[in-house]
């Protein structure tokens, strides 16, 4: 009798409602699959239609094109002879459910739908699906005619069932009731279960990856078994970049694993795994164990995982997982998701206003280690991505050796200066444009904001000043902001025409760099640089971007960073000193990135409010500052991002990439009109300040 079994599992680059591209790397993944001989297919979460189709999932086209893309993978001869396990949604009694289908030879085994929907941080699944809420419980389904036609079939299995094979019984779990305290795997390990899988569609966050790994290993070692895991990866038409990490494990270790980051559309991973390592690991445990519920809905067929002869047969041995840096994590997942949008987009290359500072900086160097990336696909022989890039730069022989040529094709940087902009800024653009091989541009917008000031002064009969001129605080800002707005302006006009003005056809995409605190504060003029087609570290901090130019010094030997890393952050807006520039951003923000930092993460994630971060901070600080001075910190904190948080609402689509991110599009749903006075927040934050100054404990007495 045979024992071992070949499984696959898969990361796929689909893309939002792209059914089209998405059947064909649907039918690539099967293909390997079976090629390594394998007899069961895993693919990720609702990788039919793609998972970001938002609201298409109420149209009925979307159910519709689903099921002509199944019925043409049922029809496939690619998909006979291996139990394929396919995502999309399916509406069971005019109820639209999130749905994996398993089928075999032509006939669906079962409909699974998801019974646990993810409704946090990105997440909306209650939006558009029902959770199933009726465990262990199967009933039929009347399929579509076009699928009736082709199976014979009237009615399929629908609900939370389990699919028994002649020599094992696989449980399916959907991406999130992983992450939930009562994971489905708990019970069908001990109904017998002896295969999970679970197909998802999991985004990336810096600092991530190991919790998913870890739920996966603590699940399979608490209730012993074998657990797949499938993933889509990359960008499938909005801010999330999906971040693959397919993988199988076995008793709690992992045995074969894709990679987190790559431009590899489509990714199979396979093992052959021995059942008896699960029925002993099992015996020993769970000799004792009562089970409380009724059993699982088995559906059974005539169908073995295993060959009788498999005595030779050689298992999968545990591998050593090791995770990326965020470093790393910054260099390559933004990367990636900036190669998606590019090729998927139509247009040919990128243009950056690059100021000479960690931000625009930090841009210009994930624009770099895309072209590394795609380098090295194409000396590894990634087909797919040679012919993307011959497509995006217009020339059928191209081929790419070096990322400083590759990077000379498909980027543009402009350094826009004024006359408040230093040589020294000038200069580390310019070196860092030349150390990477960008098309780099000097602009000089003084014209442009002499025009529109005399514009206005033609109007009103004002010409304003800055406050070093004798100006007033409002002319200050005006004067910032005009020069902030025409460099956009600028931008996009250069996006539009410099590849015109060298006889190339095409545009380019607008990159923006504000990182997530200047996000968080509103430190950033609307509709200024910041306003961009797509922005890579818009959910990025500081603190992580000063680290991740730190690697590239190191890993693209790119030195001129080293003065850029040097230098302090500065809009250059306000006239120099002695051409030396003294207006700095964590002045201008009265608060350091790294406290900002430690702010943001407490509003978002610890869900503080003014007066339960004050509390928080009294002690965490006490160190460094009084209870009062938190208090100022604290207070000046929320006026800023009160008066501020309009500006998210127009803020460039940006990378997900940080836990605490404002975005305002689906991920931190705020108010953007406040009382900025926070008047009853403020006096509670007074009333306690008041109590520690009474307090005779010395380390609560303002200094």
């Amino acid at each position: 009798m045979g024992r071992k079994v070949t499984l696959a599992t898969c990361s796929l680059n689909q893309w939002a409602l792209d059914f089209e591209g998405n059947l064909t790397r649907i039918l690539k993944s099967i293909e390997i699959a079976k090629q390594r001989g394998a007899k069961y297919r895993l693919g990720p979460e609702l990788e039919i239609c793609g998972y970001g189709c938002a609201d298409h999932f109420y149209e009925s086209d979307t159910l519709l094109h689903c099921f002509q893309v199944l019925k043409s993978l049922m029809e496939s001869p690619l998909t006979q002879d291996i139990i394929c396990d396919v995502g999309m949604p399916v509406m069971h009694h005019n109820v639209r459910y999130n749905c994996r289908v398993i089928f075999l030879n032509k006939k669906i085994l079962l409909i699974r739908p998801k019974m646990l929907l993810a409704n946090y941080g990105n997440n909306r699944e209650f939006r558009w699906f029902s959770p199933w809420s009726r465990p262990r419980y199967v009933e039929e389904y009347f399929l579509p005619r076009m699928i009736q036609d082709l199976t014979g079939q009237t009615t399929v299995p629908f609900g939370d069932g389990v699919l028994s094979t002649k020599d094992t019984c696989l449980g399916s779990e959907i991406c999130a009731e992983l992450w939930n305290p009562r994971s489905p795997h708990v019970d069908m390990g001990l109904d017998g279960i002896e295969i999970f899988t679970n197909s998802s569609a999991s985004y990336h966050e810096l600092r991530k990856a190991d919790h998913r790994v870890n739920l996966i290993k603590s699940a399979t070692t608490k209730s012993g078994g074998i657990y797949l895991f499938a993933n889509q990866k990359g960008c499938d038409g909005d801010r999330l970049y999906y971040d693959g990490c397919a993988m199988i494990a076995i008793n709690g270790d992992i045995v074969a694993r894709g990679a987190q980051f790559s431009l590899e559309d489509v990714e199979v991973v396979t093992a052959t795994l021995d059942l008896e390592d699960v029925r002993s690991y099992r015996g020993e445990r769970y000799s004792k164990v009562t089970k409380h519920h009724k059993p699982y809905t088995r559906i059974k067929t005539d169908f073995s995982l295993s060959d009788c002869d498999d005595r030779c047969l050689p298992t999968h041995q545990p591998v050593e997982w090791i995770f990326h840096t965020p470093e790393e994590e910054i260099s390559l997942g933004p990367a990636c998701w900036l190669w998606d949008y590019l090729r998927r987009s139509g247009q040919a290359g990128f243009l950056l206003p690059l100021s000479g500072g960690v931000d625009s900086s930090s841009t210009a160097c994930i624009v770099y280690s895309m072209c590394v990336q795609i380098c090295q696909a194409i000396k590894d022989g990634n087909s797919q991505v040679l012919e993307d890039v011959q497509r995006v730069v217009n020339d059928s022989s191209y081929r790419p050796e070096d990322p400083r040529e590759l990077c000379g094709h498909l980027f543009t940087t402009c350094y826009m200066a004024s006359e408040n902009s230093s040589e020294d800024t000038r200069n580390r653009a310019k070196d860092l444009a030349a150390q990477i091989g960008s098309n780099h541009l000097n602009i000089n917008i003084d014209m442009a904001v002499k025009g529109m000031l005399g514009i206005f002064s033609m109007v009103t009969g004002k010409w304003p000043q800055f406050c070093a001129n004798g100006g007033s605080a409002r002319e200050n800002l005006a004067l910032q902001n005009v020069q902030a707005r025409i460099r956009m302006i600028l931008a996009y006009l250069f996006a539009q025409l410099c590849l015109w003005a060298q006889g190339k056809p095409g545009g380019l995409l607008v990159l923006g760099s504000a990182n997530v605190d200047e996000s968080l504060t509103g430190y950033f003029t609307k509709y200024d640089c910041s306003s961009a087609d797509i922005n890579p570290i818009g959910g990025v901090s500081k603190m992580d971007l000063k680290c991740f130019l730190q690697y590239c010094v190191k890993s693209f030997q790119l030195t001129a960073l080293i003065g850029i890393l040097d230098a302090p952050p500065t809009a250059e807006l306000e006239p120099l000193t002695d051409g030396k520039v003294v207006q700095t951003d964590e002045a201008d923000m009265g608060m350091t990135y790294s406290e900002l930092s430690v702010i943001g993460r407490l509003r978002k994630i610890s869900k503080c409010g003014p007066y339960s971060m004050f509390c928080k901070l009294i002690h965490s600080w006490k160190e460094t500052f009084s209870p009062s001075q938190v208090a100022t910190k604290v207070k000046h904190f929320f006026r800023m991002y009160s008066i501020n948080r309009h500006k998210m609402t127009t803020v460039t689509p940006s990378y997900h990439a940080e836990n605490y991110s404002p975005d305002d599009n689906r991920f931190d749903l705020r108010p953007f009109l406040y009382n900025t006075q926070w008047a009853w927040q403020f006096r509670c934050i007074d009333n306690e300040v008041s109590k520690r100054k009474k307090n005779t404990d010395p380390k609560f007495t303002d200094q």
